[in-house]
């Protein structure tokens, strides 16, 4: 384990220094273009201006043979579009692939300076985080790239869910982490052939009530693993991120995974489908009633302490603290968004 004073020094000679925080960006959507299809290339100036981040996909969902069409497409849609205040992203394969390290090395060399953020899949430990680390200093010196590229988590299997505070904790680089839900299924053993959300047989049953037939109430199959990922990045300063919804035409489901995965502390989510952009947007985003009851908090309590009453209740510094949590997003979000903006008053 390193000294905590060689923690944030850069790992080559010539390499930018690490974030000593993370850079404060809106990131309520990881919206994913397959970069080996022209078609879809084409729209990404379009889809750049409506999201928070674009992320060029080499990895699932691209067949074995489109791999190096994939990572030359991405390549040329970094090179030829102004992303603005949109996140540029790319999930390489995963390390034990044949392909992840000339999608490292090309990527790297041709776009570093553009590039916020690699999403690593599959990682079991901070073993993975580590190369990846050592591996981006090399290239980073090498290419004169003058910000440090970040690195995002995906947990999708039983080793990654583990070892998930080590892996949080691994390098300055790491950005966050995303919960992959189908690959950890398979990993897990799970009885479940879905991408994300619950299962109807997944289940708690009302109690007994005479012949009646009993109502049952479908649970969430994450809960345990989305919680424990949010307390491994809030505990580290890192963002967690809900990942795929794989049923593009249950619209109400994808909602309601998607502000569980809120609630309980996740930042955004991935976006698979143009309508799941919408989505993301809404639920991501604060509610304006919420927001304009934290703001009557921290007007009350400026400096956090003592105990007031407002609207008959009570509030302190614990409720002062989560106020300040929905008030300082919605300052986030009316940044990019004016119109969101006036709503919240900002």
């Amino acid at each position: 384990m390193k000294l905590p004073r060689q923690f944030f020094k850069p790992l080559a000679i010539g390499a930018p220094a690490p974030y000593r925080d993370l850079p404060v960006r809106l990131e309520r959507m990881i919206h994913f273009v397959p970069p080996h299809l022209e078609k879809m290339r084409a729209k990404v100036p379009d889809i750049a201006k409506q999201v928070d981040v674009v992320l060029g996909n080499l990895e699932d969902a691209i067949p074995s043979d489109a791999k190096e069409a994939a990572r030359k497409g991405f390549i040329e849609m970094a090179q030829a579009t102004d992303f603005g205040s949109t996140g540029l992203w790319t999930r390489i394969n995963c390390l034990n692939s044949p392909w992840v390290l000339d999608d490292i090395v090309e990527i790297v060399t041709a776009i570093g300076n553009k590039l916020d953020v690699i999403m690593l899949p599959k990682v079991e430990g901070a073993w993975d985080i580590h190369y990846l680390d050592q591996l981006l200093a090399q290239l980073e010196a090498k290419n004169g790239v003058q910000k440090p590229i970040l690195i995002h988590a995906i947990l999708e299997t039983a080793e990654g869910v583990k070892n998930v505070e080590e892996i949080a904790a691994a390098s300055p680089r790491m950005h966050g982490m995303s919960l992959g839900p189908a690959d950890l299924a398979a990993s897990r053993a799970m009885k479940t052939t879905r991408v994300g959300g619950g299962h109807p047989e997944y289940k708690v049953l009302a109690d007994p009530d005479g012949d009646k037939p009993r109502v049952g109430y479908q649970q969430d199959l994450w809960h345990y693993t989305i919680a424990k990922m949010v307390d491994a990045c809030a505990a580290n300063g890192i963002k967690p991120f809900y990942g795929p919804f794989g049923d593009f035409a249950d619209l109400a489901a994808c909602e309601s995974q998607f502000r569980n995965a809120f609630l309980q502390g996740c930042v955004g989510a991935w976006s698979l489908h143009p309508t799941q952009i919408e989505i993301a947007k809404r639920v991501f985003s604060p509610d304006p009633a919420e927001v304009a009851f934290a703001l009557k908090i921290v007007e009350a309590m400026p400096d956090g302490s003592g105990a007031v009453m407002i609207d008959g209740k009570m509030q302190d510094d614990a409720t002062w603290k989560q106020a300040k949590v929905i008030v300082d997003l919605a300052k986030i979000v009316a940044a990019k968004d004016p119109e969101m903006g006036k709503v919240y008053g900002l």
